[in-house]
């Protein structure tokens, strides 16, 4: 397989490497920011073999390759573009979104560079129970049968621990990286919250008795926090925030001995003082009140959580489970184990077998190609590829995928299945699961598969009718024409405003004409039309930009405000839908003005021909156009 190919493609399709802020990649998809999302190409990038799927999510622009391809594909466009995957988070970028959206992603930055760790940690715990597990005849398990493992489970043992007893040594690094620290002090102030001269988190409410230190009469727990999540999160806040402080008031020839040296004495202090108790209350009241709640509702509740599992998915606040699955598993004496574990393996095992029934029903060789891979890779636990290069695309089966996974997790919540260590979600999940909770949770799994393959295979009629639908309506849209006959065409001003060539915009990308000749509009009005009869070509889902096409092939395109595809839609409403054909003059779309203005973000509105090297442009600037007044003049001449 040519990965520099792949590279180059995507590159190109994305708005070339200019247009590229950061790439970086997670386990199945690569992950832009843009300069512009509006210059990619989504339909181009999906048409690459290699292409799952893509989405736009969280001002991240996503491409699904699938496990493995992806690392070495990820590999080549770095190299190709001279990017820095590590770098630290944009601040001006970070600033974008709602609130709610920038929360997730923090727990998405610091939580899944770490994950392999903890994945790694929560397969070796797996082995270690099938090892010690009393699962056959008189209660043997199998290092009772066959001492020569014993010393292979004590090591397997000890391999398994390691990544959530010094877990506060991984989170520092990230999270202080994140927050914009050193990684490094973040890893040394982890370090000391897990040193071993401290009493061992686990040995809490043991009844053993708790060091203390005297420090000006005050007493302070010497207490590590060995598998700890909030009190790493917020010391490692701390310590970013301090060490900035201290680069900014300290002078240069003293900076790199004491902001070191004053971050982390400044951090530890505070962490044992008050920090480090604090947080470490909020996280066993936090994993305390969820295994309650969990408990309370039962089958109801797992019904409702599978349900909602994949939609949370798509959301991307599935990220933000991670921190309180790990404090669940840290608190296992308490809480028991994860419940969210079990919930993502009913997920992911009806994504699969809604994939696998399309796979085996389906006539399109194209969906069949793509099927095959995604199924599978559901079923061991990465459901991006089906999710989003079929079940998504096709509806009903992520409908049925979704009653699956409530059917299933509703049957492991009845019968409190849950996970005992972290690992893949879906079939391999056994190795997570107690030896004497499988048979439960094979039940489960088998029950998610089959109901979602069943109301899959109930709605198949309707899936292949509209997929037919929507296959013959991408081969009658119009291709872009190259026009042999001359023609001259005007185009309306499509918003009531100030009129300028597109050289005077404000966002680089359009006034450098690359994307194409126009105008540029300072709006006085908040309503869109069409400037010429024309067919919709396409609408953003953001509610943001439109592209038509005229009779004479003419490629327009309207975006209103700059950057607003990070709006995410609020503040915006499409009136008309893809493959309409409109009049001159009839609305299209609507903003709100002093959202896109509350948000920070410019409303000038642009309309630009795309194809406009195809043509002779001239544009009419004025100062109060209305829209009936021609804003640009088109000619194509048959030499052009």
């Amino acid at each position: 397989m040519d990965y520099a190919s792949i590279a180059s493609k995507i590159i190109e399709q994305v708005g070339g490497k200019d247009n590229i802020r950061s790439v970086q990649h997670c386990a199945t998809r690569l992950r832009f920011q843009l300069k512009n999302p509006d210059l990619r190409n989504e339909d181009a990038i999906s048409d690459i073999d290699v292409v799952k799927g893509t989405f736009m999510t969280n001002s991240q622009f996503q491409i699904i390759l699938g496990s493995g391809l992806v690392n070495l594909v990820c590999d080549e466009v770095q190299k190709q573009i001279g990017a820095v995957a590590d770098s630290a988070p944009d601040e001006a970028e970070e600033s974008k979104g709602s609130p709610v959206q920038r929360f997730i992603k923090m727990f998405s930055d610091i939580f899944v560079p770490i994950i392999p760790a903890i994945v790694a940690g929560g397969l070796l715990m797996g082995i270690n129970n099938v090892l010690t597990a009393a699962m056959f005849e008189g209660g043997q398990s199998i290092i009772d049968m066959f001492p020569q493992f014993r010393d292979l489970a004590t090591m397997i043992n000890i391999f398994a621990n390691a990544p959530f007893t010094f877990l506060p040594v991984l989170i520092g690094f990230s999270a202080t990286k994140r927050f914009g620290g050193n990684p490094y002090l973040g890893a040394a102030m982890g370090m000391i919250m897990v040193h071993p001269d401290l009493l061992n988190a686990y040995s809490l409410g043991t009844g053993v008795e708790v060091p203390t230190w005297n420090l000006f009469g005050l007493t302070i727990d010497a207490v590590g926090y060995q598998g700890t999540v909030l009190p790493v999160l917020a010391v490692s806040w701390i310590l970013a925030n301090i060490e900035k402080r201290l680069h900014k008031v300290t002078p240069t020839w003293l900076d790199n001995l004491t902001t070191p040296l004053l971050s982390i004495m400044i951090s530890a202090f505070i962490t044992f003082l008050f920090v480090g108790p604090i947080m470490r209350g909020a996280g066993n009241l936090l994993a305390d009140g969820i295994t309650w709640l969990y408990n309370t509702l039962g089958p109801i509740g797992g019904g409702l959580f599978g349900l909602s599992y994949a939609p949370i998915t798509l959301t991307g606040m599935h990220h933000s489970f991670i921190p309180i699955e790990t404090q669940l598993l840290a608190s296992i004496a308490v809480t028991g184990g994860s419940f969210i574990f079990i919930t993502a393996s009913m997920n992911n095992v009806a994504q699969g077998a809604a994939v696998l029934t399309v796979l085996f029903k389906t006539k399109d060789v194209k969906l069949k190609s793509i099927c095959s891979a995604a199924g599978v890779s559901a079923l061991l636990g990465i459901t991006e590829p089906a999710m989003f290069g079929v079940t998504l695309k096709l509806r009903y089966p992520f409908y049925a995928a979704m009653i699956g996974s409530a059917v299933g997790s509703a049957w492991c919540a009845l019968f409190h299945i849950l996970a005992q260590a972290l690992g893949a979600a879906g079939i391999p999940g056994f190795i997570s699961v107690l030896p004497q909770d499988w048979p439960m949770f094979a039940i489960g799994l088998l029950l998610s598969m089959a109901v979602s393959a069943l109301v899959t295979l109930f709605f198949w009629k309707k899936i292949e009718t509209e997929n037919d639908a929507a296959k013959t309506k991408k081969s009658e849209a119009p291709a872009p024409q190259q026009e042999t006959e001359a023609f001259t065409m005007t185009l309306n001003c499509p918003l009531k405003g100030t009129v300028r060539n597109i050289t005077a915009a404000a966002d680089p990308a359009f006034a450098s004409e690359g994307m194409g000749k126009g105008i540029c509009i300072d709006p006085k009005d908040n309503v869109i039309y069409a400037p010429c009869d024309a067919k919709v070509a396409f609408t953003f889902p953001s509610g943001h930009a439109l592209g038509l096409i005229s009779p004479q092939g003419v490629e327009i395109m309207i975006h209103c405000g700059i950057d607003t595809v990070n709006m995410n839609g609020n503040g915006f409403e499409t009136l008309v839908k893809e493959g309409d054909n409109v009049a001159a003059g009839t609305q299209l779309m609507r903003f709100d003005p002093a959202k896109i203005k509350a948000a920070g973000y410019s409303d000038q509105t642009m309309m630009i021909i795309t194809n406009s090297a195809q043509y002779q442009i001239e544009v009419k600037e004025s100062t109060d156009a209305d829209i009936t007044q021609p804003a640009l003049t088109i000619r194509k001449d048959t030499n052009v």
